[in-house]
């Protein structure tokens, strides 16, 4: 598989999410590949099926304690007062039936892609089902009950000492559960570009959150003001990923490509558009080529318009996976097929029109608080990174 691009996924990896009343909902997986195929992105020959994470892998990064929880829970055992305590039966983390093993295996998946990509078996690895960052050691936050990313950097640290992994989270919110769990190691650099949490959950990745001991420099993060559009988002991504990403040195990129910053998504209040979700991944695409021979795994992570935005966002990171164009229609087969069950008019462009998505009022003084937040972050992190 050197030199090309591997679509990790089975249809098992499907069975992880929280209902069809949940935010959280995985037919936006399943309107992804199918977009991807019928616009002739993805052949069968790409896919590649993992294996469940075990319980020693889920362990690199998550008490025993809480793996067992989890297990009980997908078992219907355990007082549920008690599983509250660990984040599981609440609002956002719904119990359903072996719900540890269909995370597990979306783990797996994650971890399956960063090996191929780190082996040299693939050039780059996509694994959209992944990307719960908000996870934590102990307990389950977010829509997230595993951390992929956390168990996939904390095994190749394993397989491979001395590795230097860079995570890449472009996601609304913060990627709280990787930073944390790498707070204090700078063979890892966590770098989250989110809305500001002092407007969404979950309330942190401020500047002044840089890592400590070893690690201090080694968490970045870029709180965006509300409302932010493309332009001020990129502008930001500009100067921020690429600095940070030279200095580190990164022997892999791992990105978490949530887009739930869309103007469309109902969870979040940035701007973006369809726009920014092909920049992010072509850029990261070309850090990755220039910073450490092209290895990269993209992961998906947010994204809650599952009509509108998320298809259209993941075909775009896919397609700058495999380095393919992405046609500037949406094909018949597939509009007729969903627009069945949309409860909102399908696009007709793979691309939003940019005269749909005018610039807001307050558009200037977004971007002028969003290059004071750059600056005050370069200021703090880039004298002690590398």
């Amino acid at each position: 598989m050197s030199g090309r691009a591997v679509f990790v996924h089975d249809a098992e990896m499907e069975e992880y999410g929280f209902g069809s009343d949940h935010p959280f909902n995985p037919i936006r997986l399943r309107m992804t590949i199918e977009l991807c195929e019928s616009l002739g992105l993805l052949k069968e020959s790409q896919f590649v099926s993992p294996k469940p994470a075990t319980d020693e892998d889920l362990r690199t990064v998550h008490y025993s304690s809480y793996v067992r929880r989890v297990q009980m829970a997908g078992h219907g055992e355990g007082d549920l007062e008690e599983l509250a305590k660990y984040g599981l039966g609440t609002q956002d983390n719904p119990i359903f039936p072996d719900i540890h093993r269909a995370c597990a295996h979306v783990v797996g998946g994650t971890l399956w892609a960063a090996r191929l990509v780190t082996n040299g078996e693939a050039e780059h690895a996509m694994c959209i089902s992944g990307g719960l960052h908000h996870a934590m050691r102990g307990r389950a936050s977010g829509f997230c009950i595993y951390n992929d990313a956390g168990v996939a950097i904390a095994r190749l640290k394993e397989e491979h000492p001395g590795i230097k992994v860079a995570y890449v989270d472009t996601d609304v919110h913060h990627g709280d559960g990787v930073q944390w769990m790498f707070y204090d190691d700078p063979e890892v650099l966590t770098v989250s570009m989110h809305e500001s949490g002092r407007h969404l959950f979950p309330g942190t990745g401020d500047v002044k959150e840089n890592g400590q001991r070893e690690g201090h420099g080694y968490s970045v993060n870029l709180p965006l003001q509300p409302f932010t559009q493309d332009d001020s988002f990129i502008k930001s991504f500009e100067a921020v990923v690429p600095e940070v990403l030279r200095a580190f040195g990164p022997d892999l990129i791992l990105s978490q490509n949530g887009c739930d910053g869309h103007t469309l998504d109902p969870l979040a209040h940035l701007s973006a558009t369809t726009r920014v979700y092909e920049h992010v991944p072509r850029r990261v695409h070309e850090l990755a080529h220039e910073l450490c021979g092209g290895r990269w795994v993209a992961t998906g992570g947010g994204g809650y318009d599952i009509w509108r935005v998320v298809p259209r966002a993941w075909t775009a990171l896919w397609a700058a996976v495999s380095h393919q164009e992405m046609p500037e229609e949406m094909p018949e087969d597939w509009l007729s097929k969903w627009s069945q069950d949309s409860p909102v008019d399908l696009p007709l462009f793979t691309r939003d029109d940019a005269d749909d998505y005018p610039p807001i009022k307050r558009a200037a003084e977004i971007e002028e608080r969003n290059r004071r937040t750059v600056e005050d972050l370069l200021a703090k992190v880039l004298p002690l990174i590398g």
